[in-house]
């Protein structure tokens, strides 16, 4: 009798149990068809326009420079300009003592008189010469001295007058005018100085600030993608820095006008040069800038480098919510990098909905609550390679 008691406790458990496991894989079924699609921020392709530049170290040089130097010896005896004032070409900038280059030009002047009357007393003896000599009053070979004599004068008078000439210049050298327009620098030297022409020290500087020049540096590979670009475009413009941590551009933009023909050998750089407007004179010569290349401006289509993996091979994949909320993986062609974003060139198009956010935790094929993804600020800036 226990026996079957036993029996009947034992089945009427084990039924229980069997029922119990059945309910608790209906629920955690009900569970698992209950649970939500993940949550995923994605980013819509479209096309923006898109700055290509290329960005260089740079330094402020001179569009015009000049020493200026005396070139006759003599005592300053007046400076005529204020110190870092602007100045114009041909303006009086200093005199020297005249004293001794104006005795020499009246020397000069005065053998110039004498040379020149004697040709005139010459030429009148060779004209009664010529009167005798048809006569034969007088030799033939008395003739021709008096003719030799007045050629003689003659080149008299020519070594006169260039020594009046060089006299003149050098008196007109006692006054040191502006050999260009721009800025003067402090005088190097005063009122009662001498100076000579093989000095080494100049009296002045002139500079032209406005333009200016901005010499920059690259590399000689790099170098080949502008030079391209200004083959195309002949002239490519050009954006200042001022001060790295400064946002804000130098307000003036300038143009790339040349590049070196040859790659320096110890750097492997090539030179650029760029022609930049300075109004203001806020550029100085020998400042150092950041300069901002513009290769080229055009519409490109962006997608975040976030949301892109890099595979095994090589290749970029990225993964997209089609119209039915569904992922799909996307092999990628690229361009250009940038700072935070890729330039497409093939496997995506205008409108898809590319994963920046959560593309770790779906598979192909999955739906997905899609939501915009919305960025900090993309900066638009050419990773120099």
């Amino acid at each position: 009798m226990s026996q079957r008691v036993l029996l009947l406790c034992a089945v009427i458990s084990l039924g229980f149990l069997t029922a119990c496991s059945e309910q608790s894989e209906q629920a955690q079924a009900g569970q698992s068809q209950a649970q939500p699609a993940p949550r995923v921020s994605v980013t819509t392709v479209s096309r923006q326009p898109v700055t290509f530049e290329v960005v260089l170290p740079g330094r402020v040089t001179p569009f015009r420079q000049s020493q200026v130097r005396p070139q006759v010896d003599g005592v300053i005896t007046e400076r005529l300009f204020q110190e870092g004032a602007q100045v114009e070409k041909g303006q009086q900038l200093y005199q020297i003592d005249d004293a001794r280059y104006s005795a020499q030009l009246n020397s000069a002047v005065a053998d110039l008189r004498s040379a020149e009357a004697n040709l005139k007393t010459l030429e009148a003896k060779a004209r009664r010469y010529e009167d005798l000599v048809s006569r034969n009053a007088i030799s033939r070979q008395e003739f021709d001295d008096v003719i030799a004599q007045k050629d003689q004068a003659v080149a008299s008078i020519n070594v006169a007058k260039a020594a009046v000439d060089l006299a003149q210049v050098n008196l007109d050298y006692t006054k040191v005018y502006a050999p260009i327009s721009g800025q003067i620098s402090r005088s190097y030297v005063s009122e009662g100085a001498l100076v000579t022409t093989n000095q080494s020290q100049q009296l002045a500087t002139i500079t032209q600030l406005n333009p200016i020049y901005v010499d920059m540096q690259e590399s000689g590979q790099a170098i080949v993608t502008i030079r391209r670009e200004m083959q195309r475009q002949q002239e490519l413009p050009v954006s200042l820095s001022l001060d790295e941590a400064a946002v804000d551009k130098y307000e003036h933009k300038g143009v790339v006008k040349f590049s070196e023909v040859t790659v320096e050998q110890t750097t492997g750089s090539v030179t650029l040069r760029a022609e930049v407007p300075n109004p203001d004179g806020l550029l100085m010569p020998g400042m150092f800038v950041k300069a901002h290349v513009i290769t080229d401006e055009k519409d490109a289509l962006l997608v975040p480098q976030r949301a892109a993996t890099r595979q095994p091979d090589g290749t970029l994949t990225v993964f997209v919510v089609n119209a039915r909320d569904e992922v799909e993986p996307r092999q990628l062609k690229t361009t250009d990098s940038y700072q935070d974003m890729y330039v497409v060139a093939a496997g995506l198009s205008e409108g898809d909905r590319v994963i920046v956010t959560g593309y770790q935790k779906v598979q192909p094929g999955m739906k997905v609550n899609a939501s915009e993804w919305k960025s900090g600020g993309a900066n638009a800036s050419r990773t120099q390679q």
